[in-house]
């Protein structure tokens, strides 16, 4: 059975080592907090605006702000910087924060694409940093798609079993 960090390189076009050479340069230091903060507001102002009904439904039971602070957090951290995520909500544990969002392929591809116009229009991020950033949003991107592929197989698994109720329509 193939892992779901092979998956996410497999579906994502992203070598696991291109997905994490954001660990060869300490980008935190490089870039600073307040890049990090005009990132993810660039890139939750996209999302909120998306002209696509399914996918602003994703983050419909979400305060933007919030969404905002949980995004720039996590980045800081696992770019190098203090761990200002664990400290204010535990460990990322990503695969299961993601667990209530259909995370699919046409999601990712979406969420990608957003990534992308905000780190471009982020001009404090050099073009090396940018391409490292984008290689762990892609793979990590596709890691959650993995994630929520095998939850929906145990779910499947669970209900022919009866050892779960199904989901209400």
């Amino acid at each position: 059975m193939q892992s779901l960090q092979q998956k996410a390189s497999d579906w994502s076009g992203v070598k696991q080592a291109d997905a994490f050479a954001i660990d060869e340069t300490n980008l935190f230091d490089k870039l600073g907090l307040p890049t990090f903060i005009s990132l993810s507001t660039n890139f939750y102002t996209r999302v909120y605006d998306d002209e696509e009904e399914w996918f602003r439904s994703i983050f419909a039971n979400s305060r933007k702000e919030d969404a905002i602070q949980n995004q720039y957090e996590f980045f800081v951290q696992r770019m190098g910087g203090p761990p200002l995520y664990s400290q204010r909500k535990g460990h990322p544990a990503l695969i299961g924060r993601h667990r209530p969002f259909p995370v699919t392929h046409r999601a990712a591809e979406r969420w990608l694409h957003h990534m992308q116009e905000a780190l471009e229009s982020t001009t404090d991020i050099d073009t090396d940093s940018k391409v490292k950033m984008m290689n762990f949003f892609r793979h990590t991107a596709f890691f959650l798609v993995a994630g929520d592929e095998l939850k929906n197989q145990n779910q499947g698994a669970s209900n022919k079993s009866g050892t779960s109720k199904p989901a209400a329509v």
